[in-house]
């Protein structure tokens, strides 16, 4: 994996500094996997900002999710291109292929389902509700009706309290729905675990969670057989984490805990 890793870290660099991503254009218009061997690259797109699935550390780009997508190159014998993108922007870019996979902690969901195939669930979570230590009135998911709360546009978390009829108000990291809350500006905020349990660790705060619900996930693909042999491919990669016990090394490495196999199994 050293010479993945290596080329991680020049075409990190580059995009960072603004460069146009490269587009797998080639004869093989039906078949996404033969298109991205006979460019050389594997283009991934994931948030960059987003502690321990992305981030920046050192001029870099790593995390877990940044190793996941680097074994995946390495199994079909490309180079990773990484392309740090908002979040409201990841699909939109797998839709109109500027990007091969989005590799971001993405949710599996039944509505998602609809519109995407899911690779095998790589990572479990759950989703938390988190709010101010000192508030006794959100005490579970039911008690959003009416309140606010601060999440990314389009993510699994923004459903959630829509669902429960929360009115959620649109930010694009981790961070700012915590400072929000802190602020006062929302009533509460649902995140991963992963990662809220990963901020606390590193920044604190007067928070607490008071409720939860289950999650894994999962590698999006655009419905449709030109896709057919790339899942399969990564399928493979995952099934290879997981049974030479790197997936489990991968998410003690980022999470301090294995996250790899469903709650309560």
């Amino acid at each position: 994996m050293k010479r993945v890793l290596k080329s991680i870290i020049a075409l990190t660099l580059v995009v960072l500094v603004g460069c146009n991503s490269s587009s797998n254009t080639n004869t093989n218009k039906g078949d996404h996997l033969s298109r991205i061997k006979e460019a050389g690259v594997l283009r991934v797109g994931l948030e960059g900002n987003w502690q321990p699935f992305s981030f920046e550390k050192d001029g870099e780009i790593v995390g877990y999710d940044v190793e996941v997508a680097a074994a995946i190159a390495e199994h079909l014998g490309v180079d990773l291109e990484v392309i740090p993108t908002p979040w409201d922007n990841l699909f939109l870019g797998l839709d109109a292929d500027t990007i091969d996979l989005v590799i971001n902690g993405v949710d599996v969901t039944e509505d998602r389902k609809k519109t995407y195939d899911f690779s095998d669930a790589y990572l479990y979570d759950k989703a938390v509700l988190i709010v101010l230590e000192d508030n006794n009135d959100i005490t579970s998911f039911e008690d959003l009706d009416g309140k606010t709360t601060a999440n990314s546009i389009g993510s699994t978390y923004m459903e959630i309290g829509e669902s429960y009829g929360a009115k959620v108000e649109g930010v694009e990291t981790l961070d700012q729905t915590l400072e929000m809350l802190k602020n006062g500006q929302v009533d509460a905020t649902i995140n991963s675990d992963a990662s809220y349990q990963d901020f606390m660790k590193v920044s604190g705060g007067p928070f607490k969670t008071v409720d939860e619900t289950s999650t894994y996930m999962g590698i999006p693909f655009v419905k449709g057989g030109d896709n057919d042999s790339l899942i399969k491919e990564v399928n493979a990669t995952i099934a290879e984490l997981r049974s030479s016990g790197k997936l489990k090394e991968l998410s003690l490495k980022y999470f301090d805990e294995d996250k790899t196999e469903p709650y309560g199994k």
